[in-house]
């Protein structure tokens, strides 16, 4: 497994952002900013289906990730250093979130077709910036989890103001995060904004390590 410890300008906890330090990383990051307001417009306090719309497009990048180096090891015959169980674990994460949401928000037809769109468009998009730059593709997903971890919060604001009601959570959700059977969307959605910030310090983490030649940046 990778040995991840933060680099000094990481901040830890929830808050974290990762200062863009090269035009690469500020691509990322214009990216991440033009996707959130997109969302922003397209969602804008709705936020359960938002999530379903944006998990679908999160559990792209591991997968991707996980097959590149899969393939990439077997063609080197070299170890991985744990980099494939880790990306395949992210996507199976994010399949996750994905699956519940939709059984909290119900999405309607045509946020399937949103679902369908996104699976296609940022799929490829993602596969080609993953073969050619890694590190970018690392550093575009720690902010997007940048971005994942401010909407989940502002999720949790609106049930704890009341403005969405705190359903119980689904039986998918108690049974994959070990919640209690009383356990509510709020319960649910702390869940998953951790989880979101697992993936943020390990994608920030990853791009760091390709800039400091312990990873590989492409063949």
């Amino acid at each position: 497994m990778l040995n991840q410890e933060l680099p000094p300008n990481m901040k830890n906890e929830l808050a974290g952002h990762k200062l863009p330090i090269s035009i690469s990383d500020s691509f990322a990051l214009g990216v991440t900013k033009f996707l959130r307001n997109s969302a922003d417009f397209l969602f804008k306090k709705r936020y359960g289906h938002r999530a379903v719309v944006l998990e679908t497009v999160a559990a792209v990048p591991g997968m991707v990730a996980g097959v590149i180096h899969h393939l990439r090891s077997l063609r080197r015959m070299q170890n991985d250093n744990g980099l494939i169980r880790e990306m395949l674990e992210e996507a199976e994460n994010e399949r996750m979130h994905l699956m519940t949401f939709i059984e909290i928000a119900k999405p309607s037809t045509f946020e399937r077709f949103l679902i369908f769109l996104a699976q296609i468009g940022f799929g490829t998009f993602y596969t080609f910036l993953y073969i050619f730059f890694n590190r970018t593709a690392h550093r575009m997903i720690g902010y997007f989890e940048e971005e994942a971890v401010t909407s989940y919060t502002e999720y949790l604001n609106e049930i704890d103001k009341g403005e969405i009601e705190n359903t119980p959570a689904p039986e998918i959700a108690i049974n994959y995060w070990n919640l209690g059977k009383d356990a509510s969307l709020r319960d649910v959605v702390i869940a998953v904004r951790n989880d979101e910030a697992g993936h943020r310090d390990k994608n920030h983490f990853i791009a760091d390590e390709i800039d400091n030649s312990n990873l590989s940046q492409s063949d």
